[in-house]
């Protein structure tokens, strides 16, 4: 079998390579280019790590960076710049947070990482006592780190990318200080600060905060089971057979429904996205309330209940993954008849992850249909024979493989209703390509 090789890009001042960070199937690079300049690693046992979260941040590079550093056995604090635990994150999404970032101003961190999103990373900037903390956490030679409007519009105003190499979101780069040397590298490591561009790129600069954390032998431990991305360009795409048009009426009504032990990184990836494109997303709880606390243990606030949601007519039903969520819908006899009766009327669904294999497959879901599914889980599946594909697409069925692939089923979905050119412009847009 062949190996694919993630091969790190050339130090910023040197040309030789650094040594591969994970393997995988195949044999092109799995990530993006990552600067480094300076980069310093710490030893492996337990960090502690504060992500702050704000109203407006945006969800996917909050959670991805949760969910990675907890895979990594990254003890992390969510904390709220807000007056309440909840924030009302982008594209309508609600997180709760663990903590008030009042409550952990004096505690001590090994890394505190601030997400982007706007106005999101302007409520991180104007918190006093975040500031506070991040700039006795630099002083103490902690490690920092920020990922799209947040270099600039936090890190930079208050001066703690001076003389050092960054990046951000591409609009924001003209709001970086005149003294910050502005790369266009998908992640840039100077120093003791990481930097990076966007949603698209928050796996790549979750994963170079776990090497900087734990070294590369623990970020090729986690990166394996996330499916990560072979190459990065304009060559996303899915594997369709049986095609038809995906139809609806005005603007399409998706159903995204979450559970406890959900896959957090993957539903936020599906839930984000497809708001992005304008489709009209209920996100739907399975639990007696609310609140879901997901795989990674970030804690989520649906739109709404399962049994409310169901009264609603659906023009797609997408499941995400985690192995406790998917066996939590496939117990669901509420959710298992929805399903049902959407495949039965040619309706449109589909799922990734486990859920493919734990829900859909028992459930006669797949008869006649090709499909993939987390890669553990393949030989679930009736009939693998196109199980090593990202996506795949079989009629008015989309399936794909893991987190590493979400955002591809996510893009794959907008193109089958709204067609390739939308797809295109959100992946540039979240620094997908």
């Amino acid at each position: 079998m062949a190996t694919w090789h993630l091969h790190l890009f050339p130090l910023l001042f040197k040309t030789d390579p650094i040594p591969n960070l994970a393997q995988n199937r195949g044999g092109r690079p799995l990530l993006a280019p990552i600067n480094f300049s300076n980069s310093t690693m710490t030893s492996a046992s337990q960090k502690k790590v504060l992500v702050p979260i704000a109203n407006g941040t945006e969800p996917m590079e909050a959670v991805i960076t949760i969910d990675v550093l907890r895979r990594a056995g990254a003890d992390v604090t969510v904390a709220s710049v807000e007056s309440s635990l909840r924030v009302d994150a982008c594209w309508g999404l609600k997180i709760i947070a663990d903590a008030l970032v009042v409550d952990c101003a004096n505690s001590s961190f090994d890394l505190i990482s601030l997400p982007g999103g706007v106005p999101g990373a302007d409520r991180l900037k104007d918190s006093r006592v975040l500031e506070s903390a991040v700039k006795k956490h630099v002083e103490k030679g902690g490690l920092y780190a920020a990922i799209c409007a947040a270099p600039a519009v936090a890190l930079g105003s208050w001066g703690l990318l001076s003389g050092l190499n960054a990046t951000c979101y591409p609009s924001f780069m003209d709001k970086m200080p005149p003294d910050v040397a502005k790369g266009e590298s998908r992640v840039i490591v100077d120093g003791r600060a990481v930097t990076s561009r966007g949603p698209g790129t928050a796996i790549e600069f979750s994963l170079a905060l776990v090497e900087q954390l734990y070294g590369k032998e623990k970020a090729d431990e986690v990166v394996g089971p996330l499916v990560m991305r072979p190459c990065h360009g304009e060559e996303f795409g899915m594997v369709e057979l049986n095609s038809m048009a995906w139809k609806y009426d005005n603007t399409p009504q998706v159903l995204v429904p979450i559970a406890n032990g959900t896959e957090e990184m993957e539903a936020v990836i599906i839930i984000d996205t497809l708001r992005r494109a304008k489709a009209n997303v209920v996100v739907a709880s399975l639990e007696d309330e609310l609140e879901i606390v997901a795989s990674r243990k970030v804690k989520i606030e649906a739109d709404m209940l399962l049994g409310e949601a169901i009264k609603i007519q659906y023009d797609l039903i997408i499941l995400p993954g985690g192995l406790p969520g998917a066996q939590a819908f496939s117990k669901s006899e509420k959710l298992v008849d929805l399903l049902k009766k959407q495949a039965g009327s040619n309706g449109l669904y589909g799922a990734i992850c486990a859920s493919p294999a734990i829900v859909l497959e028992p459930h006669g879901l797949l008869k006649g249909k090709k499909a993939t599914a987390f890669p553990a889980l393949c030989s679930k599946l009736s009939d693998p024979s196109e199980s090593e594909n990202r996506v795949v697409v079989d009629g008015n069925l989309i399936t794909s493989r893991g987190p590493g692939t979400a955002m591809e089923f996510a893009l794959g979905i907008v193109e089958k209703l709204f067609g390739r050119g939308k797809a295109l412009e959100l992946a540039k847009q979240m620094v997908f390509v």
